[in-house]
């Protein structure tokens, strides 16, 4: 084996600084906290997700109104009353649910008529409010059925062909629709059963 040409740099004279001496190791413990404790106060923002192409989340969608926060312009006469039937979704196109109830008198026996009302609320969290009305109770309906699906509000409406008819037994069955368009509700029918 042949002696290595290259001097023992640690025992040259003019480098006596390669010499590991208890202030060598002190002074760099010293350094690396200093760099820790920067980088611990340098940290990027927290991180979020973001959509396809760098977009931001979408907002979580706003609640449907609640049909039982709202006064119905019913006359009770002193009784309280329910809420039948309910169905909720978009029924303006402003990415914010609509409720529609039916509501009516809670009545000892026979069958009360219902309102059929659109609930909305205002940006916010604001409180529900009737916007619409889409059946009277003064028309003598109950609503039996109840669904809305994309942006058209479909229900099964019970009705008397005659005053004499028992209010436990309407003798008539349609089916209306109610779509928003022109900033009106227009309704179709299709399908009435009965006399």
């Amino acid at each position: 084996m042949q002696p290595s040409a290259l001097p023992d740099l640690a025992h040259t004279p003019g480098l006596a600084h390669t010499r590991a001496r208890p202030v060598h190791w002190l002074a760099t413990a010293a350094a690396m906290a200093g760099v820790i404790a920067l980088a611990g106060l340098l940290q990027p923002r927290a991180a979020t997700a973001t959509g396809p192409g760098g977009a931001a989340p979408a907002p979580a969608p706003a609640p449907a109104p609640d049909a039982r926060a709202v006064t119905y312009p019913l006359d009770c006469a002193g009784a309280p009353t329910a809420v039948a039937r309910t169905a909720t979704g978009d029924l303006d196109g402003d990415g914010r649910p609509e409720t529609v109830a039916a509501a009516h008198c809670q009545a000892g026996s026979g069958t009360p008529p219902h309102g059929l009302y659109v609930l909305t609320r205002g940006r916010g969290d604001t409180a529900p409010r009737i916007v619409a009305t889409l059946v009277e109770p003064a028309q003598g309906l109950t609503a039996t059925g109840l669904a809305l699906r994309d942006g058209t509000i479909t229900a099964t409406l019970l009705g008397y062909s005659a005053p004499d008819i028992p209010r436990c037994c309407p003798d008539r069955k349609e089916t209306a629709n109610w779509r928003w368009a022109g900033g009106t509700f227009l309704r179709t029918t299709t399908g009435t059963e009965g006399q």
